[in-house]
């Protein structure tokens, strides 16, 4: 790999940007992404602070304004690896120290963590939720999903697959979640599609759309927050739809 490195401009200016030449065996689209890797500011502070990867900045952010995760709770952290949400989840609820429990679960393998529970597991396969359920000895408090589908570059593609996922997480959270919980999951710009959002605000109190700043601006990448859940089978009255596009 060759790098190149500018400056300020001034003698003996500091660094304020890593290029990388495309190599020979290396895409375009490959070099961006670690063009991007080597400047993120944010990769270099989970590295720094001990984190399995940047997406531990977003979950911090978005409990830190709407205080998911509470001290003893039961959380489901779907597509877990490299499990750097379950480390941010394990730490707030004491789960690193004895107290609460995570089921974490990916089709990949992930390395142990402290008070988490790791399957490797499809958690479309029709035994998930009653597996998840034995591992957390009964419902969640809160599923968690920081899950993408594999991208194609092409937008509205991209956009459709990664709905259909979320809408696969929702059906799987109103399995596994007791009456109140929450569901926190990765969706793209322009938010949830009408089907999903009306079934989130028909199975829980209050939905909203949330933008943590660790994001990266270039992204498209949004989270839906429903809180609140109703309770398998409820389906009773109508959601506040907090910040949620109709």
């Amino acid at each position: 790999m060759t790098e190149k490195s500018e400056t300020d401009g001034r003698a003996g200016g500091r660094s304020i940007k890593t290029r990388v030449k495309t190599a020979r065996k290396r895409s375009l689209s490959s070099t961006l992404w670690l063009q991007r890797q080597l400047n993120d500011p944010y990769v270099a502070a989970a590295r720094r602070e001990g984190w399995r990867s940047r997406a531990a900045f977003k979950l911090i952010e978005i409990d830190d304004k709407y205080r998911l995760l509470k001290h003893g709770q039961r959380l489901v952290d779907l597509g877990a690896a490299p499990g750097g949400w379950s480390q941010v989840a394990a730490g707030r609820i004491g789960a690193d120290k004895g107290h609460g429990s995570i089921a974490a679960i990916d089709l990949l393998e992930m390395e142990p963590i402290g008070g988490v529970t790791f399957a490797q597991l499809d958690f479309l396969l029709p035994e998930a939720p009653d597996k998840v359920r034995a591992m957390l000895d009964g419902r969640a408090d809160g599923v968690i999903s920081d899950m993408a589908a594999n991208a194609t570059g092409h937008r509205k593609t991209d956009h459709l697959k990664i709905v259909a996922l979320v809408e696969l997480a929702t059906e799987f959270a109103g399995e596994v979640l007791k009456p109140g919980g929450f569901f926190l999951a990765k969706v793209l710009q322009g938010g949830t599609e009408g089907t999903l959002l009306t079934t989130l605000k028909r199975d829980f109190a209050t939905v909203r759309h949330v933008k943590p700043q660790s994001s990266r601006q270039d992204s498209s990448e949004l989270y839906v927050l429903a809180t609140g859940f109703r309770g398998t089978g409820s389906g009773a009255g109508a959601a506040t739809a907090a910040d949620a596009p109709a």
